[in-house]
């Protein structure tokens, strides 16, 4: 039996330090994406934040932490309750994959490589709708230009900044450092 369904089992599933991790994960997304203002909304998005969405090959609490980041990030989106439903609701769902794929491939490169592609895909596909939901100056026929522009800037923050994070949270682990056990 794992470490999380023992805790399920005992009624504790999340503990203290997991509540604070989410808590730190969904601050973290929050600030990293407000500090880019409006360079953080739109097709072409400077977003390091992103790169948090490895978190959850590791650890199951950045799935609600990411959720819950994400939404409060998008209260300064210009494109209202379409990004903060959507948009938030489109990380949730890749966060929860990229968790799937972390147990899968057992926390190696491979689930790195992999476990970015949820979080890029999903994104590529949705928050163009949510754009053109949000924006009513926004044809339609902008939506595939749109969709490479989110592939790209999505895999650019996810695996230039989220690989290198993969590797440091991966050896603090092995080094035993409680903070990310």
């Amino acid at each position: 039996m794992d470490k999380f369904a023992e805790k399920q089992k005992n009624g504790r599933a999340f503990p203290t330090r997991a509540l604070a991790r989410a808590g730190i994960i969904a601050a973290l997304y929050a600030a990293l994406t407000w500090v880019f203002g409006d360079l953080a909304y739109g097709p072409l998005q400077v977003r390091p934040a992103e790169a948090l969405c490895m978190l959850p090959i590791f650890f199951i609490e950045s799935v609600p932490g990411l959720f819950v980041g994400c939404a409060l990030a998008n209260l300064l989106s210009g494109y209202g309750i379409y990004d903060i439903a959507f948009g938030s609701l489109t990380t949730l769902l890749a966060a929860i994959l990229t968790f799937m794929i972390g147990l899968l491939f057992r926390r190696n490169l491979l689930s790195a490589i992999l476990g970015g592609i949820p979080p890029v895909l999903f994104n590529a596909i949705v928050i163009p709708f949510v754009i053109i939901l949000g924006d009513a100056g926004t044809p339609m026929e902008a939506y595939w230009t749109m969709f490479g522009e989110f592939m790209l800037t999505q895999s650019v923050w996810l695996y230039a900044l989220g690989i290198p994070l993969y590797f440091a949270v991966k050896r603090l682990r092995g080094k035993g450092v409680k903070a990310f056990g």
